[in-house]
């Protein structure tokens, strides 16, 4: 899920939450640097403040699958 808001800046900013149902440490961790390298790579305007929230089913799921 991806909840976006403007802030005003001249940037954009990411948050990622990833609660324990995912997984443990290692699974959330590697979610987390999925989903970051994700947002990395997407064509983002300046001005967002955005937060992707990782549902459990993205502990299975390999990076072209998150990508969707």
């Amino acid at each position: 899920m991806l909840r976006a808001v403007s802030n005003g800046l001249e940037m954009s900013r990411f948050g990622f939450s990833v609660s324990k149902r995912v997984g443990g440490a290692v699974v959330r961790n590697r979610v987390k640097r999925r989903l970051k390298e994700i947002a990395r790579r997407l064509p983002v305007k300046d001005g967002w403040d955005m937060v992707v929230v990782a549902r459990p089913a993205a502990a299975d799921a390999d990076f072209e699958r998150i990508r969707g």
